[in-house]
């Protein structure tokens, strides 16, 4: 009876668990074999598959959103991003680790409060007004900034990633005459590389992937615009009409890159989150 229920448990979770992946995935394959419709199908959904295979959408996105221009602007905003964030966020978990200072507690409540609230596009005024005094709100620069911010499940993953690493190290190299820069650089960067990768991984996603932010953030800068605002834009035609085959077509390129990324690196991405779980 007992071999029954957990037989029984076994295939009940590999049921949900197709079930999920097929939730997962479908959106993803939809849009690819969509894009290869001509719009009219797409309206009409008669079929899954296209009658007639339409490579040339692809030719008419990529000519239409000139994609070599916004492409540029999506790698290197999204890099900038990773680099930048990735810096940041160990910083912070690093001082949180290993350093008391005054507001620390309130500091860390606040983090942890704001990992559970989904402001969302309540905090683009405030953000965009920011980087309108600070003359920064027309450039790439501003845009970075605005991208980087909210950074709070990166600093918690890296502080509990921090605080698995002994702390005899870092007095070890205090002795020897090493700043607060000297052991983060010398000591803890080199041991928290797999907690790191995944935060690189999770900022380059999300800048690469973001849509609202960047749309507010160039909406009157066409020439900073990435990926992800230019492919909505192939949906209208010159003549007003909804053009979702060519829209399809631009959000499989641009979706290509960000599953290349995970297809290298998901082996650090799962072994830096099962580590920094164990060590945290």
């Amino acid at each position: 009876m007992r071999k029954i229920k957990e037989g029984s448990l076994f295939v009940l979770s590999y049921v949900f668990i197709g079930i999920m992946v097929l939730f997962t995935l479908y959106p993803t394959v939809y849009t690819v074999i969509g894009s290869f419709k001509t719009n009219s199908e797409l309206t009409l959904g008669r079929s899954f598959f296209p009658e007639v295979w339409h490579v040339e959408n692809y030719v008419q996105a990529f000519v239409q959103a000139d994609f070599l221009k916004y492409t540029w602007n999506s790698v290197f905003l999204s890099v900038s991003v990773m680099v930048l964030a990735t810096l940041t966020a160990s910083l912070a978990g690093f001082v949180f680790a290993r350093r008391d200072f005054v507001g620390k507690k309130f500091l860390l409540i606040m983090y942890t409060s704001l990992m559970f609230i989904a402001l969302g596009s309540v905090t683009l005024y405030p953000i965009y007004t920011l980087l309108t005094k600070l003359h920064l709100n027309k450039s790439m620069a501003g845009l970075i900034l605005a991208l980087v911010s909210g950074q709070a499940s990166n600093v918690m993953l890296t502080m509990g990633f921090v605080r698995g690493i002994p702390k005899e190290l870092d007095e070890a190299a205090t002795i020897d005459g090493c700043t607060l820069y000297g052991i983060f650089f010398r000591i803890i960067l080199p041991l928290i590389k797999p907690i790191m990768a995944v935060v690189a991984l999770f900022s380059f996603r999300h800048a690469w992937n973001d849509y609202i932010t960047t749309l507010v953030m160039t909406i009157s800068l066409p020439r900073l615009r990435p990926l992800t605002v230019a492919v909505v834009q192939l949906k209208y035609s010159v003549n007003a009409a909804a053009e979702w085959h060519i829209m399809l077509a631009g959000a499989s390129i641009a979706i290509l890159p960000i599953i290349v990324v995970y297809a290298f690196c998901h082996k650090q991405f799962i072994g830096g989150l099962t580590q920094g779980a164990v060590k945290g």
